[in-house]
């Protein structure tokens, strides 16, 4: 039997996570968990398994649960550091310059658990603008999976949860969307695991539609 293709989704505003939706960062965020990895004497392979989507503090939360949470945003703040150091390798997601100036004069922000000092550098080495309304990490107080950066996000732009679609990769940025009563499109390969309710390979394969009321029309591609 054939797969069926998802029913388009419609929104009046985006949100749209960062690194694995708009900005391919793999490379770097491999090189640097995998040096704290060693550092702490953990197993690389497992961290990178878990690395993606929160912010550094949480995923060493998560992996080292009995460790003072002061340690934790200490060596966020040199994680942080390494990171924006480090932008070899950084690109865009295919389509994510395209697909950002279909949606220019859209209601859109970015919400990342990038600080805005990393968010800046990443989109710059990518060659993509920032934003003009974005969430980074300075703004919030819980990391995703914590719905508080779509709720900022939707807030911001002044329109309703149920109104929003977020553009997701990880499982964490996932469940933070759906917690906050929204609908996810995923993006790329890590994403299609954790049943968005559409999902693009990447920017080439979603197409975007308005209409003169602002609704907006969202359909993955075969």
């Amino acid at each position: 039997m054939a797969a069926t293709t998802p029913a388009p989704l419609t929104a009046r505003a985006l949100l749209l996570d960062m690194d694995g939706t708009l900005v391919n960062s793999d490379a770097v965020v491999e090189r640097c968990w995998r040096s704290w990895a060693e550092r702490q004497g953990l197993d690389a392979d497992a961290v990178l398994k878990v690395v993606h989507g929160r912010q550094g503090y949480a995923t060493m939360a998560v992996l080292l649960p009995d460790r003072p949470m002061e340690e934790n945003h200490a060596d966020n703040r040199v994680m942080l550091a390494e990171e924006t150091a480090d932008l070899d390798g950084v690109v865009p997601v295919p389509g994510a310059p395209a697909f950002l100036a279909a949606i220019a004069e859209l209601p859109y922000a970015l919400v990342t658990s990038a600080d805005e000092t990393l968010a800046r550098a990443r989109m710059g080495a990518a060659g993509l603008a920032m934003p003009a309304t974005r969430v980074t990490a300075e703004s919030v107080g819980a990391s995703k999976p914590d719905p508080e950066g779509f709720l900022k996000g939707a807030a911001e732009l002044g329109f309703a949860p149920a109104d929003c679609v977020v553009f997701e990769d990880s499982e964490a940025g996932i469940q933070a969307g759906r917690a906050a009563g929204m609908r996810i499109v995923g993006v790329g390969p890590r994403a299609a695991a954790f049943a968005p309710d559409i999902h693009a390979e990447d920017l080439t394969r979603l197409r975007v539609d308005t209409t003169a009321d602002g609704t907006i029309t969202l359909t993955a591609l075969a």
